[in-house]
């Protein structure tokens, strides 16, 4: 499958912005556009840490643009998703030039990537901007507690864990924990919001915070598909590796991606043909 990365120079608020950019060359003119936002537990990566899923969403049909974010501790949150809210917006003007102009937008990121991906889909909710079309969590960080099941399975909790330590570092006070841009799992209002595609495993430390937050969805009426792959898969850290296509995983998360552009692309389609109707 022709897949070609490039490094593409942009410039966000007056300053030069550089992203990686991966194209199908094989993708129609209408394939989605998607931001996708690397892991790290907040404190560590860049954008070629998620080259491997990026590809894989690639290979699925879309056109992936990758760009750093401000890490903790040195930038708490909000400053994390308050850049990458520019750079969504940056990427929608850019939607012609990048993909196509009719391309469908989508966000996406893992584990930290995951939590980002989540807040600027409530972000672009509440702002009634940039229009998105769907949103990928992956192994997404959603719940600072760090007390599910799945989390004590892997063996992760308070002391001592890279997912702990990462949420104290971003947040910077508990009392940030409360704000729905930086806790997805517990914000009250998730109607309206872009349809979801979760996906976990079950080994993820993060799937209980995961499926949870794919019921609250449904419940909230936002269109979800939630999917679990099977043991193991040594996510979230497997996800940051270059090799992730190799991974005996991989054709399977590629397979729910590519059901999840099939899906938006129909709502897509339905949705600009009731604007001109309108």
């Amino acid at each position: 499958m022709p897949i070609t990365t490039t490094e593409q120079q942009l410039s966000l608020d007056g300053a030069p912005l550089c992203a990686l950019v991966v194209r199908n060359s094989a993708a129609s003119a209408t394939a989605p556009l998607v931001l996708h936002l690397h892991g790290g537990a907040f404190v560590s990566g860049c954008m070629r840490t998620g080259t491997g899923v990026a590809t894989l969403l690639s290979e699925a049909g879309a056109t992936v643009v990758m760009t750093a974010y401000p890490l903790a501790p040195q930038n708490p949150f909000p400053a994390a998703i308050d850049h990458v809210f520019k750079v969504l917006k940056l990427v929608d003007s850019m939607r012609g030039e990048l993909a196509g102009k009719k391309s469908p937008l989508v966000v996406a990121g893992e584990e930290s990537g995951g939590n980002l991906a989540a807040a600027v889909a409530m972000m672009a909710r509440d702002q009634r901007g940039p229009e998105l079309s769907g949103q990928i969590l992956i192994a997404p960080m959603l719940d600072p507690c760090i007390g599910t099941g799945s989390m004590r399975a892997a063996e992760a909790g308070p002391v001592g864990c890279c997912f702990a330590d990462g949420w104290r570092k971003y947040l910077g006070s508990g009392s940030k924990a409360e704000h729905p841009y930086a806790s997805p799992a517990n914000a009250s209002r998730l109607a309206g919001l872009a349809p979801a595609l979760i996906v976990t495993a079950a080994d993820d430390p993060m799937r209980d915070e995961s499926l949870a937050y794919a019921q609250r969805l449904r419940e909230a009426g936002v269109k979800t598909i939630e999917a679990e792959l099977a043991s193991p898969t040594n996510w979230p850290a497997a996800l940051q590796a270059e090799t992730v296509s190799q991974a005996p995983w991989a054709q399977a998360l590629r397979e729910q991606f590519v059901g999840f552009f099939e899906t938006i692309a129909v709502g897509h389609r339905l949705g600009a043909a009731h604007s001109v109707k309108a």
